[in-house]
């Protein structure tokens, strides 16, 4: 693997757009009279909203860190990344698995009112995963954790499912951490195991991104009745935008190294456009453009454009060290799993006290402006929370 000297911070600006963006979009899903190309398509759509792009984008950032994160802990000990891959991969599984299960969360018959329930799991996952300073002394840290765990075990003891079949926590679907979870851990133990070669890197990604083909053409249809024992991470889209990012960082090392970095947009653009050439043609024959259904559309279009807007990123940030205009967000880039831990204590909080924002807030342009502000709150509390050594890591 190449040696690192500096961090990349067009990843860091390109990561605090997105999360900043994810809040809002969330935030907007539901308010009546807003743009729809802002949102979610339908589940039936033919299309593609800013929203289906959101988490693409996430996942390809995912791979963009991949080789720098790596490269620091090879510093430190070669020897426990393995195991960092599989905790790391664990808890955004889990954390993912309960947020999946707020969802069919039976409020009539359960203890406690769902609000409750829901703030309850997301405190106990900031004591758990609060970044502790090594000036934190082993006993409040480990005080800390085991709050949280009894917490969690508190609220999983006393947890109703709305679903017969299923009246306690069970697997409906991973969850947006869990997706991520299962990418990162499969595309980093690639990258790990075979050493950082770029040529590897390139064909992982294209093995993805055959593979969400070959499902959505029903060609690998004779394996669904062993699918579930042997293969737990979907239909290979995730993986593709994760093995696109680790690709493109592995690209950036080698040409920076060399000084042939303008050869990373040439390359880049050419890329897009041929994703893009490749998601249009195929659009018409499995499925159309869906997020919510993973169409192979959806990923080479997708992958397509989050390759366009970080090679903007990089010129904007690398190249033109314009960092600084970022800065207003960049606690979305740095505290982004608090960031998006936040949220999961807002929206309980608007529920337990009957909280409603004004009629013109909630529709049209005013909406589409508190969804923008609601946004900047949670990024800033995020940052506030930093400054005073609360921020989540896993």
């Amino acid at each position: 693997m190449t040696k690192l000297v500096d961090r990349i911070r067009s990843i860091d600006a390109f990561r605090a757009v997105t999360m900043f963006l994810m809040i809002f979009v969330n935030d907007l899903d539901g308010i009546p009279g807003t743009p729809e190309w802002l949102k979610h398509a339908g589940i039936n759509d033919d299309a593609l909203g800013l929203a289906d792009t959101i988490f693409p984008a996430f996942l390809f950032i995912v791979g963009l860190s991949i080789p720098y994160a790596f490269e620091n802990r090879i510093r430190k000990d070669d020897a426990k990344i393995p195991l960092r891959i599989l905790t790391r991969t664990f808890a955004l599984v889990f954390i993912g698995f309960f947020h999946a299960n707020m969802e069919t969360y039976d409020e009539a018959n359960a203890v406690l009112p769902r609000p409750v329930w829901d703030s309850l799991a997301t405190f106990s996952f900031f004591f758990i995963f609060i970044d502790y300073s090594k000036s934190t002394s082993l006993i409040k840290r480990y005080i800390s954790q085991g709050l949280g765990i009894a917490l969690l075990i508190a609220v999983c003891a006393v947890y109703k499912s709305n679903d017969p079949g299923h009246p306690w926590l069970h697997l409906t679907w991973w969850g947006i951490l869990g997706l991520i979870g299962w990418a990162y851990g499969v595309c980093a133990f690639i990258y790990y195991y075979s050493n950082g070669v770029l040529w590897v890197q390139a064909a992982a990604w294209l093995f993805f991104m055959f593979f969400n083909i070959d499902v959505h053409f029903g060609l690998l249809n004779f394996l669904a009745p062993v699918q579930k024992y042997v293969w737990l991470s979907g239909n290979g889209a995730m993986q593709a935008f994760t093995m696109a990012g680790i690709f493109v960082s592995v690209l950036y090392i080698r040409l920076n190294k060399t000084g042939e970095l303008k050869l990373l947009w040439v390359g880049m653009f050419l890329i897009s456009v041929i994703l893009f050439n490749l998601g249009f043609i195929v659009r018409y024959f499995s499925g159309g453009i869906s997020k919510l259904r993973d169409t192979p559309s959806w990923t080479l279009i997708c992958t397509g454009i989050s390759l366009v807007i970080y090679a903007v990123f990089v010129l904007i940030v690398d190249v033109g060290k314009k960092y600084n205009l970022f800065k207003i967000i960049e606690p979305a880039g740095t505290s982004t799993f608090t960031c998006y831990l936040l949220p999961f204590l807002f929206y309980p909080l608007y529920q337990m006290t009957d909280f409603n924002y004004p009629q013109y807030m909630d529709q049209g342009t005013g909406g589409l402006i508190r969804s923008l502000l609601f946004a900047f709150v949670v990024v800033q509390l995020a940052g506030l929370l930093e400054r005073v050594n609360v921020k989540l890591k896993i």
